[in-house]
């Protein structure tokens, strides 16, 4: 069986955009998610002092043909990130337990599905 396709006009946009760095081309959009993300999450994040809430931050990593950011909180306590035990829960010196709340992904799915769309708006534009 053969399969045949046939075009008009030049291939020149597809070539430009397989070549492309995409981390340039989204590079904005990218950094202005991070940016919303950590708004998002200092927002959610439950408030005692604040200390929490206000030490959240954002890195972004770009390589190998993709993306990562990575949302930080830098408020440490005894070498654990106090962030994950809000999220997940803790144990206390007298045995109790916290249990967690999830704040974080409700906080950050929002952020997912604008980068998602942002992207493929751009990447169809």
């Amino acid at each position: 069986m053969k399969v045949k396709f046939k075009s008009r006009g030049d291939w020149t946009k597809t070539k430009e955009f397989l070549k492309m760095d995409p981390s340039k081309k989204f590079r904005s959009i990218i950094e202005r998610y991070a940016q919303l993300g950590v708004q998002a999450l200092t927002a959610a994040t439950p408030v005692d002092t604040g200390k929490t809430a206000d030490s959240w931050g954002y890195e972004i990593e770009y390589g190998d043909g993709k993306t990562t950011i990575w949302w930080t909180n830098s408020n440490v306590n005894d070498g654990f990130s106090i962030a994950i035990l809000i999220q997940y829960g803790h144990g206390l010196a007298d045995g109790t337990y916290v249990e967690g709340r999830d704040y974080i992904n409700p906080a950050i799915k929002p952020i997912f599905d604008g980068i998602a769309k942002d992207i493929w708006k751009e990447v169809f534009r």
